[in-house]
């Protein structure tokens, strides 16, 4: 619960910090984003689950031209191996963007709590996952790496690509 509150609080406070000045969400600084990723389970993950296919939702917020901020969350199906259980994981994340230029190159990380589906005993944990891609007006194409630090010493990881379609609001 510590976690949750962390999170929460500094999402929070970056929302606040950025609305110091009066917003107006237009559809040049504010999209809702929808896409798939795939990823490879590395590390312990990778000895009980094969692959993993995901849906990525996301609402973002451009500061600045440069900057952009929102909330990311999805659902990420792991498909079990040698008789393992498929599970799920549900991220509810605060993510932050540094794009370089206008189309181009983008680095970004989401930072959250990952909820676990169909894991014994284990609800979740704490949610990391940096990103580097490239986007454009409509299109983001990355690469991303993806942590979860679940309950009972568990570290679900992952590394895979993504990609996702900007809808201007």
């Amino acid at each position: 619960m510590k976690k949750i509150v962390l999170v929460f609080s500094l999402f929070t406070a970056s929302f606040a910090f950025s609305q110091s000045q009066e917003v107006k969400i237009t559809p040049d600084n504010s999209w809702f984003k929808a896409g798939l990723n795939v990823g490879l389970p590395i590390g312990d993950t990778a000895d009980f689950t094969s692959f993993t296919v995901g849906a990525d939702v996301r609402g973002q917020y451009l500061v600045n031209p440069s900057f952009g901020i929102g909330i990311a969350s999805g659902y990420n199906h792991f498909f079990g191996k040698d008789q393992a259980e498929d599970f799920g994981l549900i991220p509810l994340a605060g993510f932050a963007r540094y794009y370089a230029q206008p189309a181009g190159l983008f680095v970004g990380a989401d930072f959250g709590y990952g909820f676990l589906t169909n894991a014994n005993d284990n609800s979740g944990g704490l949610y990391l996952s940096p990103q580097i891609g490239y986007h454009n007006e409509k299109w983001n194409f990355y690469g991303y790496y993806q942590h979860t630090f679940a309950e009972n010493d568990i570290d679900i990881q992952v590394v895979g690509l993504g990609v996702t379609y900007n809808i201007m609001f």
